[in-house]
């Protein structure tokens, strides 16, 4: 989709999200915000930065506490709907030897398509299905969590660069667990999601300004493992062996300091 498409799509959908909030209607101002940012993901940040900053003023209107409270008058006046009576289903007809199987249709609960990962992901190994347990599964804390869509992708890298403006200006480093503190609502991200935000938020940088993504450490204020391939997707080459990478990581938070130390919010 083109560019001037977009922007004049995602301006119709804010300009009726602002006229639900402005009515207070809650549930269709939620369905407006969810599809600006589906709309928004159509287009590079740094294509729709003004439209995703009337987003975030957005955000800020529908997670206040009046709202919330309207929220639950308003699902409390709603009038309740009788649950649909379930339909058994019909199996469908084995093919026969001479029909092929048609293939498994795509899920509409599928992400859409997402921006290009500064890595490549490695498809993890099919393993036959373990028998049902009695207890509900608990995922370990080593396990991935799922693959966002790319709307909420666009939404949580739009809401952390200021965060790492600020963290530039204090002079400072981060890490994805502070990050999660600082921003209520981040849950856990695959590591993949985790690199494709940080391209998102730099990707929205003016022309000649640092990578804030060197901020995002880890252990004790460490080069985090895949800023390489990070600055490599956004133009800047980090070298061929650790030494150099570390170099070059080592100047890029040098030169973030110096660049947001005088710099007003």
């Amino acid at each position: 989709m083109e560019i001037a498409t977009v922007r004049r799509t995602l301006n119709h959908t804010l300009t009726e999200l602002k006229r639900a909030i402005d009515s207070h209607a809650v549930a269709e101002a939620a369905d407006l915000y969810a599809l600006a940012w589906q709309q928004a993901a159509g287009a590079l940040p740094s294509e729709t930065r003004q439209q995703r900053a009337l987003l975030q003023s957005y955000k800020e209107i529908l997670g206040s506490r009046r709202w919330r409270e309207m929220e639950r008058q308003q699902a409390a006046a709603a009038p309740s709907k009788a649950p649909r009576p379930e339909r058994t289903p019909v199996p469908p007809p084995r093919p026969t030897a001479d029909q092929p199987k048609k293939q498994k249709p795509a899920r509409a609960s599928e992400p859409q398509a997402r921006p290009a990962a500064p890595v490549s992901r490695t498809r993890r190994p099919e393993t036959q299905s373990a028998p049902l347990a009695k207890t509900a599964h608990r995922p370990s804390r080593f396990e991935q969590p799922a693959l966002l869509e790319s709307a909420r992708l666009y939404e949580i890298a739009t809401g952390l660069r200021p965060l790492l403006e600020d963290t530039a200006r204090a002079g400072a480093t981060t890490s994805w667990a502070l990050i999660r503190k600082r921003l209520p609502g981040l849950p856990r991200l695959h590591r993949d999601d985790e690199c494709v935000i940080l391209w998102l938020v730099d990707e929205d940088r003016q022309d000649g300004e640092p990578l804030l993504a060197a901020l995002v450490t880890v252990g004790n204020r460490q080069m985090h493992p895949r800023f390489p391939a990070v600055a490599e997707q956004l133009g800047l080459s980090c070298g061929a062996n650790t030494a150099q990478q570390q170099t070059t990581w080592s100047y890029e938070v040098l030169k973030v300091h110096q660049h947001w130390r005088h710099r007003r919010q």
